[in-house]
């Protein structure tokens, strides 16, 4: 379903709706006079720098200059910068040439900042081309560009700068000061008068005297070949280029009183002027008072030291204490409380010739002179008698000012109060459209009914009974039912008997009930129907259902003023949408496209009071809007439009994200950076220089790393990490207020590569590599000389080791032969050995029956032969069995056998005697016991009782047998 516009729509405003005023005429042009344009501080604590601002200028990439009592100041729209002189000196003037130069002019100095190669800010001191003996000794209080001429002026010489040299002019006295008018200058002499200077020559202009002596402190262009001049203290002149004459305006005696200082002509054909003692006037050419602006309408010090307006309708002041910067072509125009004499302001409204404001302390009032021009800046507000308390309601019903008070509801009588009812809490009245002749209003503890008395004034009737809630909001819809809101308890529906004195029936309404919360539901009219709202986004009561839908057609449309919490009617088909304190204006005449309007009044956020904004119309054009410390007029035929293109992005500072080490202070250098591998983490700065009151959002990428444009953010620095070796391109551009769009802004620089991946290294590599190549192929020659070498030797081995195993072969086989001819010795040895064992046995057994028969001879007799021959024989047969020659042959062929045998057993048992032995060597044969008592010529018994002996020294276990022993040897 569409929302549309009823063809009659009726013309009651939530708030305070006022009809046209005849105080106010319908011209948009008057409504600048309402007030104050605004103001923006900037304070020494923000810029951090000294308290006064000499002099004011704007670069040609649209940054900020500003001559600081401690240096050159700059300010981008995000940061600000302190450039300091040589010798710290202040900074009394600043010019810029358009061409990236900025002149400064301080205490003996004089020179120019610009962007060098490197894209740094440097100082160059122009004091060296003036001859030293006629170098300034004081201030260079002025400096002017025109063309390729720089002049410079302190109060002794004006120095001009050409084609890099300086030219002297000398006066016969001091200066004042020197004045640009268009594209003349003008140099007033001191006790002579006001000279033209013309190249380097200065021309006397008849008539100056007639300026006074107070001094010529403004010169500025005033039609053809006319000029305005503002004096310290005998007031403004006009001179048409023959004579000096007085002119007449309404800021004369001001500028007399407290000091005229400067003076700047204004985009539009205004003037401004600013005092000593009292802060800034602007003028029009028909000498009228547009503005008066000092330290109560919101500038931070009264004594101007210097004015700069820019394109862009901004009146930059340099202040004794800061530098203030004036909106002077704004819709909303300002006044401040700035004593905090009223306190916080709930409601404002304008009728019979005063202004009212109620506020948390009373109700205050000023007489308002629709007349004068200056109206809002004449303003003296006194509090009405016994109107102390808190003030929430002021509305105009049939030419009556009502108040609702937190003691009651009074009858505003110009400066007087008639109380017409004592129950508090008076919130908001609204007129019944089911009865025209009552009026309706919510108070603390339920509603209460007003009707006219005999005199035709509005007086309490009666509180309407059988409801007794808070009722801060009340709406009544088209069929006659009364919408009531509390805070925390949701929504209540009442039907009201005919009378109006009770309730007949009522309802209470809450989340389930298809809100989305029962707490601090607000109710609005829009095109005379009414929606519910929860910050969450607008219903609308179905009467079928008896629930509450979304009203998704006006969500939907509205973006984030969907979640706004209370709608205000403005004209027609707009409105204002109030949304925790913030205002937007919604033209709502073609419904499918409304149009909003939030950016001007975005500068209003956080300034009015939460739950109360209170917008009044006071004519076609304007309207009244209460903040927090005073009212804002706002003027709906004075918005301004786009005029000037919007400045680029700048990129400010470039820097290592890593170390405080600053690779580049701005984008202003005519070589690419060129940033080591080391430090290929960079962070950029940057900023829009714009300067009026807006939303500035920025979007950037980085090509070569990433090709999407980032999400919008207000962020004024982007930190890239680790970024690869190659050429990249940074790109930004910033939006105003949600749609308006700069130029792209680009910067390129080259991360160039590590050490190792450049030319030079890889020009090392590929000699290395040509090197390693060269010793690869001399260690590959050499060894495959080696392997050929120990190819050849191995073969040799092989050829040695062949011969080696054939001669082995061959010895083996010798050996093999050897032994066997060894063996086969042996074998005959032992042979020979028992064989030569055997005949002595054999031959001492023989010997022995010889001698046994010999016992048995007899002589013929038969008698036994004699016992001496007997004994001669058996001597000889006993020395024949232990022939010593026996042994030694039987040793002898033992020894061949068994090589060092006895040698061994000699050297193990030194204790056997030479018998053991040749026991042992008896054994070894393996003889029997009898075989060796043969051999020993003894018994057996005696053989026996030697093995018994020879066991006990050869220390032998028992059970061990003797022979193996001896052949185990």
């Amino acid at each position: 379903m569409e929302f549309s516009i009823p063809r009659q729509m009726s013309q009651r405003w939530c708030l305070l709706l006022l009809p046209l005023l005849w105080v106010f005429g319908a011209q948009a042009e008057t409504a600048p006079k309402l007030g104050f344009p605004y103001i923006q501080n900037y304070t020494k604590q923000q810029y951090q720098a000294g308290n006064q601002n000499w002099s004011i200028a704007r670069g040609a990439d649209g940054v900020m200059y500003y001559g600081n009592s401690s240096g050159l100041l700059a300010y981008d729209g995000s940061s600000w910068q302190l450039h300091r002189l040589p010798n710290k000196q202040i900074v009394r003037a600043v010019a810029t040439d358009g061409k990236g130069r900025v002149y400064v002019g301080g205490f003996e100095e004089m020179g120019y900042w610009r962007y060098d190669d490197e894209g740094r800010f440097r100082y160059t001191s122009l004091i060296g081309l003036v001859p030293e003996e006629q170098r300034p000794k004081e201030e260079i209080w002025k400096i002017y560009t025109d063309k390729d001429q720089v002049y410079f002026q302190s109060f002794g010489s004006i120095y001009r700068l050409q084609n890099g040299k300086v030219d002297v002019i000398k006066a016969k006295q001091p200066y004042l000061f020197l004045h640009k008018a268009g594209k003349r200058f003008f140099a007033e002499v001191l006790s002579e008068g006001l000279y033209e200077l013309k190249a380097d020559s200065l021309y006397f202009i008849k008539g100056s005297k007639a300026l006074g002596s107070s001094g010529v402190l403004a010169m500025l262009p005033f039609g053809q070949e006319s000029y305005l001049i503002g004096t310290a203290k005998d007031g403004l002149f006009l001179y048409d280029g023959h004579t000096f004459s007085p002119w007449q305006n309404e800021a004369n005696g001001f500028l007399r009183k407290y000091q005229l200082n400067n003076g700047v002509s204004l985009p539009g054909g205004n003037y401004a002027f600013g005092t000593i003692l009292n802060g800034v006037v602007v003028l029009n050419r028909q000498g009228e008072l547009v503005h008066q602006l000092n330290k109560s309408s919101g500038l931070q010090n009264n004594t101007v030291l210097n004015l700069y307006p820019d394109a862009a309708h901004n009146l930059w002041v340099g202040l004794d204490n800061g530098i203030d910067r004036v909106e002077l072509n704004s819709p909303l125009y300002f006044y401040f409380d700035k004593t905090g004499s009223f306190g916080t302001v709930y409601s404002s409204i304008i009728h019979g010739g005063k202004i009212y404001l109620g506020t948390n302390q009373g109700l205050y009032y000023s007489n308002w002179e629709a007349d004068n021009t200056n109206a809002a800046q004449r303003l003296d507000f006194r509090m009405i008698p016994n109107s102390q308390g808190q003030v929430w309601e002021l509305s105009l019903q049939d030419g009556e000012l009502l108040c609702g008070h937190n003691e009651g509801t009074f009858r505003v009588e110009g400066s007087e109060l008639v109380k017409i009812s004592d129950v508090k809490g008076g919130w908001m009245i609204k007129k019944l459209s089911s009865h025209p002749t009552a009026l309706m209003q919510g108070t603390y503890n339920g509603l209460v009914i007003y009707r006219k008395d005999k005199q035709g004034h509005w007086a309490y009737s009666h509180t309407v009974q059988g409801f007794g809630e808070a009722s801060k909001n009340v709406e009544q819809d088209q069929a006659g039912y009364i919408w009531v809101s509390h805070p925390y308890k949701g929504l209540y529906r009442l039907r009201l008997s005919p009378d109006l004195q009770k309730v007949e029936a009522m309802k209470s309404f809450n989340a389930s009930n298809g809100l989305s919360s029962m707490y601090k539901v607000s109710i609005s009219r829009l095109f005379n129907r009414l929606l519910f709202s929860t910050g969450t986004g607008f219903y609308r009561y179905s009467e079928l259902s008896d629930r509450f839908m979304p009203y998704k057609e006006l969500n939907s449309r509205i973006g984030s003023l969907a979640t706004a919490n209370r709608i205000l009617p403005a004209s027609g088909s707009t409105y204002w949408f109030v949304n925790s304190g913030k205002i937007s204006l919604v033209d709502l005449e073609n419904p499918k496209q409304p149009q909003v309007y939030a950016n001007q009044f975005s500068i209003l956020d956080g300034r009015m009071v939460q739950g109360y904004e209170c917008i009044s119309r006071i004519s076609d054009t304007n309207y009244l809007i209460s903040i927090d410390d005073g009212f804002v007029i706002y003027n709906t035929g004075n918005v301004p439009e786009q005029r000037t293109p919007l400045p680029k992005v700048l990129v400010r500072r470039v820097e290592n994200a890593e170390t405080p080490q600053q690779l580049q202070e701005v984008a202003h250098r005519n070589k690419r950076l060129q940033v080591p591998f080391a430090q290929n983490s960079m962070r950029f700065s940057f900023a829009l220089p714009y300067f009026r009151h807006a939303q500035v959002e920025y979007q950037y990428k980085l090509e070569g790393y990433t090709g999407d444009w980032s999400a919008w953010s207000a962020a004024t620095q982007k930190e890239f990490t680790n970024l690869g070796p190659g050429t990249y391109s940074f790109k930004v551009r910033a939006r105003l207020n949600g749609k308006d769009q700069t130029d792209v802004s680009e910067y390129m620089f080259e991360v160039l590569p590590p050490w190792y991946a450049t030319w030079w290294a890889y020009t090392m590599y590929a000699l290395l590599a040509m090197a390693l190549l060269w010793l690869a192929r001399n260690l590959y020659f050499r060894k495959l000389q080696r392997d050929q070498l120990r190819i050849q030797r191995k073969l040799e081995q092989e050829k040695q080791e062949h011969l080696r195993q054939e001669a082995l072969q061959h010895e083996q086989k010798l050996v093999k032969l050897r032994n066997e001819q060894l063996k086969a010795e042996l074998s005959s040895k032992s042979r020979e050995l028992a064989s030569t064992a055997l005949n002595i046995v054999n031959k001492n057994e023989m010997l022995q029956s010889i001698g046994h028969e010999l016992n048995k001879l007899q002589d013929a007799d038969g008698n036994r032969l004699p016992e001496k021959q007997l004994r001669k024989i058996q001597n000889i047969i006993s020395d024949g069995m232990t022939s010593r020659n026996d042994w030694e042959l039987f040793e002898k062929s033992f020894n061949e056998t068994n090589a060092n045998y006895f040698k061994k057993l000699k050297e193990g048992y030194p204790e056997l005697t030479p018998n053991d032995l040749k026991l042992c060597a008896y054994l070894r044969m393996n003889m029997s016991s009898k075989e060796i008592a043969s051999l020993l010529n003894i018994t057996v018994r005696g053989v026996e009782l030697r093995r018994y002996r020879l066991r006990k020294k050869l220390n032998m276990d028992p059970e061990k047998s003797l022979v193996e022993f001896v052949m185990e040897m």
